[in-house]
């Protein structure tokens, strides 16, 4: 049977028509097949598709040589043919012709093969697009880029510095080279109040105004000075929102880490008042009278100053007193319990106090930590050793200030470690190393408590308290403590 002029072929929808070439192909490979038989067979014309023309098979020759340049010439003469039937379709319909000539070319190669096999050169595969990722150090190719930072990324590979998900916004921040997401950044650097947790606000020029503490650096905001947070009296740090702090049945706060080492009546408190005597004594300020000590609620210290004639007190609140009148007193008589976080069922005792000598007794705020209640007894002690050895009509700037330098000395050793190699700022060298060997080992708690204490004093403000305590600290540093004593029995004033 005649061959079909019209080849289906693997992709849909295309078709090709056969051409001569083709046509000429078949019958050389039909040719070959019969090339086997003798040097003297003859062949006969075949029929080559449905326009019926005869091609002559090629005479084979004995010479080889003669025999290849025949085919070439049947070669290039049925390529010529089938380019020129191509050319005379005039229905504009053009056949697809682009693999005759390759499969031209390839008979050629089969004709004359080459017996040098062609060079592979090893392959070079350049970049693209020039862009390489500034995250994963990779070629960016033709997706998707970003550019910032005169670097180039992929979407997955601008990543945000703190939480490490990729930037999708619009809108980043920047902190040098590193790119955050805008509430992370704001979550890292954004100060937040320490009482609510809340990021802090702008104020009305846009700019973060909060307040902080200058020892503890607690940051809040400035409306919790008025909304009635409560503050502890004793570190004076506000109460956080999770963290709630102990309500004194005088209406004062305190916190948790105060509340560790606080005393609450006055039996608790006799062991510190009796070292803290031994601290006068160790210095050569002996006290020769016994000298009453009560811890005392707010209101009855606030009506015992009323009654007081002498004396000047730290405002806004006094936290201890030395009393030179007679007065009835009501002291402390058995410490609360915690209910929650409340102290109740405290006991209280009315005392009458007798003057026996230029001093009455000493009272002191319960419910303070052990350090700052010593501190307290360590300065009101002081004004009872100087009114009785006759220190008599000081100026409040003189009086209260050495009186804090005792304090603060006394703080000193109960915080600071003996460093024997340090000079001493005062003569109680040879009584710190006692009282030490008596104290037990205190907590990192209490230890900062006592340096809060002792900034307290060092940086207070008033004039009578803050100044005279650094007038009389230079004194005592340049003369010591016995020769300023001295000094100010003689003239009522600190050496210059």
């Amino acid at each position: 049977m005649a061959p079909s002029g019209i080849n289906h072929l693997s992709q849909p929808c295309i078709y090709e028509r056969k051409s001569r070439f083709m046509r000429w192909l078949c019958k050389l490979f039909n040719s070959g097949s019969n090339r086997g038989a003798g040097s003297g067979s003859s062949h006969h014309p075949q029929l080559v598709g449905e326009e019926n023309m005869a091609w002559r098979a090629p005479f084979r020759s004995l010479d080889d040589r003669a025999r290849s340049q025949k085919d070439k010439e049947d070669l290039e003469r049925a390529i010529a043919l089938s380019l020129a039937e191509d050319s005379k379709r005039s229905n504009g319909y053009r056949w697809r012709t682009d693999d005759d000539d390759e499969i031209s070319s390839a008979i050629r190669d089969a004709l004359n093969p080459n017996p040098y096999p062609p060079f592979a050169p090893t392959p070079y595969y350049p970049s693209r697009s020039g862009r390489i990722c500034g995250g994963c150090k990779r070629d960016i190719g033709y997706g998707n880029y970003l550019g910032c930072m005169e670097t180039f990324f992929h979407p997955d590979c601008f990543c945000c510095r703190a939480c490490g998900y990729p930037i999708t916004e619009h809108e980043f921040s920047l902190s040098g080279r590193d790119p955050y997401h805008k509430s992370c950044f704001k979550e890292l650097n954004h100060p937040k109040c320490e009482v609510c947790h809340q990021f802090i606000p702008t104020n009305a020029a846009g700019l973060i105004e909060y307040r902080c503490h200058p020892f503890w650096t607690q940051k809040y905001c400035p409306s919790h000075e008025h909304d009635n947070t409560a503050r502890c009296c004793s570190c004076e740090r506000l109460e956080s929102w999770n963290a709630r702090f102990y309500s004194l049945e005088d209406g004062r706060s305190l916190c948790l880490e105060c509340m560790e080492s606080a005393i609450m009546d006055t039996g608790d408190c006799q062991p510190l008042y009796h070292s803290i005597r031994d601290f006068y004594e160790g210095m050569n300020m002996r006290l020769d009278q016994q000298i009453p000590m009560l811890l005392v609620e707010r209101q009855a210290l606030n009506e015992a100053i009323v009654g007081e004639k002498n004396g000047l007190h730290h405002m806004p609140e006094t936290r201890g007193l030395c009393l030179s009148e007679e007065q009835t007193v009501t002291s402390i008589r058995k410490r609360p319990r915690i209910g929650g976080h409340r102290l109740v069922g405290m006991r209280t005792q009315p005392q009458k106090l007798i003057r026996r000598c230029e001093v009455t007794a000493i009272l002191v705020l319960y419910g303070l930590p052990r350090l700052l209640t010593g501190a307290i007894l360590a300065h009101e002690l002081m004004h009872g050793w100087l009114r009785l050895k006759g220190y008599h009509n000081l100026n409040p700037e003189v009086e209260e200030g050495i009186c804090q330098v005792l304090s603060h000395m006394w703080l000193e050793t109960e915080v600071m470690p003996v460093d024997k190699s340090r000079p001493s700022t005062s003569a109680a060298s040879s009584s710190s190393s006692s009282s030490s060997s008596k104290k037990g080992v205190k907590s990192d708690v209490e230890n900062k408590l006592g340096e809060f204490f002792l900034h307290q004093i060092a940086h207070d403000a008033s004039l009578a308290y803050g100044g005279g305590y650094r007038a009389a600290q230079v004194a005592v540093n340049n003369y010591g403590l016995r020769s300023t004593l001295d000094h100010i029995r003689l003239t009522g004033n600190f050496p210059l």
